[in-house]
């Protein structure tokens, strides 16, 4: 696994600037936080659209709100939920700007999209994001130039297509899965393609538009692939329960893009961790709200090489019959 990691810290410091997350009702909470108000006594009021409910963006989210904890800030916060509905994301996002938050925290492209088309004033700090600059979310991402900023979800694609490699050594064809709506999808998967070109190993693209339609597309893979790789698509996370039920019962492994998608059925993951993510986002809000930072010139942040696990689910490889006692330093879940 000492190669896995080596390569990790090349994919995730070399290839920055590419990359994932989108997804997308409405359930609203309005809490408080700390009790302990800023050095001027301000009560800071934020606003968070997330797209959908699964437990990576869940993370995300938690994370966030532990960092402004951590902090010591005084705010009250509008929890605001899409469920994967498009339509739903405008209304939020017109709601939240309409209330005057002081910043906004976005969880996943299309509610980032959303906000963004809604607001070039109120700060929006975006988070499960995997490239600001080709969502068009900002105009570069080590140099944002407008509202914009957050931290990006940019996952070692090619250690984890060396992964499957590992693991299913006789593949010869990888059916990739991925939500079509989910333009950060698109960018993971050509990640791929290119890894497995370099492989040599063929490639299909399946693709579906809804979780709807995933255990129909999943069916169709029976038979024409050996393995399954899936990236962070957040449509694709919120269903792996549906995905890892047909795949196991079918004997197809399913390498994933992140630890919570391993946790909900994948095979194996090298990820990394969801609620640093989101902890990172707030630390970037609580700059914004009390020291006067400007998301212009905050660049889209990552979380390092170092920080990637390698997980794997027992449960799952003894379904599909797959070895992984050969997994160094890995978590068995």
């Amino acid at each position: 696994m000492k190669r896995l990691k080596t390569l990790a810290s090349a994919v995730v410091t070399g290839t920055l600037a590419l990359a994932l997350a989108a997804c997308g009702g409405t359930d609203g909470a309005t809490t408080e936080g700390s009790s302990s108000a800023g050095g001027d006594g301000t009560t800071y009021k934020i606003g968070v659209l997330q797209l959908t409910e699964h437990a990576a963006l869940d993370a995300s989210n938690e994370g966030f709100v532990a960092a402004l904890d951590d902090a010591g800030i005084s705010y009250e916060i509008d929890q605001q939920n899409a469920q994967n509905d498009q339509s739903a994301c405008q209304t939020i996002a017109s709601k939240l700007v309409n209330d005057g938050d002081d910043l906004i925290l976005t969880i996943g492209t299309p509610a980032a999209q959303a906000v963004a088309s809604a607001t070039s004033d109120i700060p929006i700090i975006g988070t499960a994001i995997t490239d600001f600059a080709e969502s068009g979310l900002v105009a570069d991402n080590e140099a944002p130039g407008g509202n914009v900023t957050g931290s990006s979800d940019l996952t070692p694609v090619a250690d984890q297509i060396e992964l499957l490699q590992q693991l299913v050594p006789d593949a010869q064809t990888v059916g990739l899965l991925y939500c079509t709506a989910e333009s950060n999808s698109e960018v993971q998967i050509a990640m791929a393609e290119e890894a497995l070109d370099a492989a040599g190993i063929a490639h299909e693209r399946y693709s579906v538009s809804s979780s709807n339609e995933i255990q129909q597309v999943i069916e169709s893979m029976v038979g024409k692939v050996d393995a399954i790789y899936a990236p962070t698509d957040n449509t694709i996370a919120a269903g792996m329960a549906t995905v890892s039920m047909v795949a196991n019962e079918n004997k197809l492994p399913v390498i994933v893009g992140c630890d919570t998608m391993v946790e909900d059925g994948g095979l194996a993951s090298y990820s990394i961790n969801y609620y640093d993510l989101g902890y990172k986002a707030g630390e970037m809000a609580v700059e914004i709200l009390t020291e006067g930072a400007d998301p212009a010139e905050m660049p889209i942040e990552y979380l390092a090489a170092e920080d990637c696990q390698l997980i794997a689910n027992q449960a799952t490889a003894d379904e599909v019959g797959i070895d992984i006692s050969g997994l160094e330093n890995a978590e068995i879940v």
